[in-house]
């Protein structure tokens, strides 16, 4: 048995495991494909188990844990074992192919994106975001890039918002906010440890939070007050693709763009201010 191929490894523990989580072997032995793109949550809901049972799964595996799991399924689906194997959709072998395969995960990232898009949350988030007297954004890794660039985004039209990126920050800035203030946390994942935190304490303080994730059942989205879902699927090699950033950017603009259309006067008032403030900049 070659060790990078895990379904052999299921297929070899299979008889060792319990009950329990025999229903894990067998939905990941015939949906492995979709699998390494799940939450823990999503997994245990879709076998019929507690996530207790997933993260024993892995570990009757000899691995540390889910998201090592899913790492294993990802280099059997980049080698291609397996018989069931199915052949890639696409290979460009030219810069043409390249650039059509981009713009298409990019297009589809777009569409899943805004198909998910719920407008009740959204406009629950503008109106926090609305009175609140200050917003912070947080991630961390490639979501503190999402973060610093929603805190730039609004900062055209308001001086409420703003970003923290050092985790321990976070929790400093959390301990201390007042009751009327707002974070907003990106994590495509859900589960990123410094995300949690912030998200626990704030809510044994009563801080609102709004949460843009990928997956609405997550350890973050049931400790948010607002869940903002983007789209496109991020294998566990990925570590932050380009259309995960654009999906995180189109939810980070429908918010935008809410806020400016209820405050159109202030939005543009500020706008103006800005721009002849930074006119000197340019030549």
């Amino acid at each position: 048995m070659e060790e990078h191929n895990i379904l052999e490894r299921i297929h070899a523990a299979y008889y060792h495991l319990t009950a329990a989580e025999r229903k894990v072997a067998d939905f990941v032995l015939a949906q492995h494909n979709q699998v390494q793109f799940m939450s823990i949550t999503q997994l245990a809901e879709e076998c019929g188990v507690a996530e207790a049972t997933v993260s024993r799964f892995c570990r009757s595996l000899k691995l540390k844990g889910f998201n090592a799991f899913k790492i294993e399924l990802a280099k059997h689906s980049v080698s291609g074992a397996g018989p069931d194997r199915k052949p890639r959709e696409e290979s460009p072998d030219t810069l043409e192919g390249r650039c059509a395969q981009v713009g298409r995960l990019a297009t589809d990232a777009i569409r899943q994106t805004i198909e998910l898009v719920e407008p009740k949350q959204v406009l629950r988030a503008v109106e926090m975001f609305e009175s609140a007297p200050r917003v912070m954004c947080i991630g961390s890794g490639g979501s503190m890039i999402m973060a610093q660039e929603c805190a730039h985004l609004f900062s055209t039209v308001t001086g409420k918002f703003c970003a923290v990126s050092d985790s321990h920050s976070q929790m400093s800035a959390t301990a201390t906010m007042g009751l009327e203030e707002v974070i907003v946390l990106f994590s495509y994942s859900g589960a990123t440890t410094s995300g949690l935190q912030v998200l626990e304490l704030a809510r044994s303080r009563g801080i609102r939070t709004v949460l843009v994730t990928r997956f609405n059942k997550s350890p973050a989205a049931k400790l948010a007050d607002v869940v903002l879902r983007c789209g496109s699927n991020e294998s566990p090699f990925q570590f932050g693709s380009v259309p995960a950033k654009v999906a995180q950017l189109i939810v980070m603009d429908v918010l935008f763009q809410e806020y400016c259309r209820r405050n159109p006067e202030t939005s543009e008032e500020n706008i103006q201010r800005i721009a002849a403030a930074l006119s000197g900049k340019h030549v």
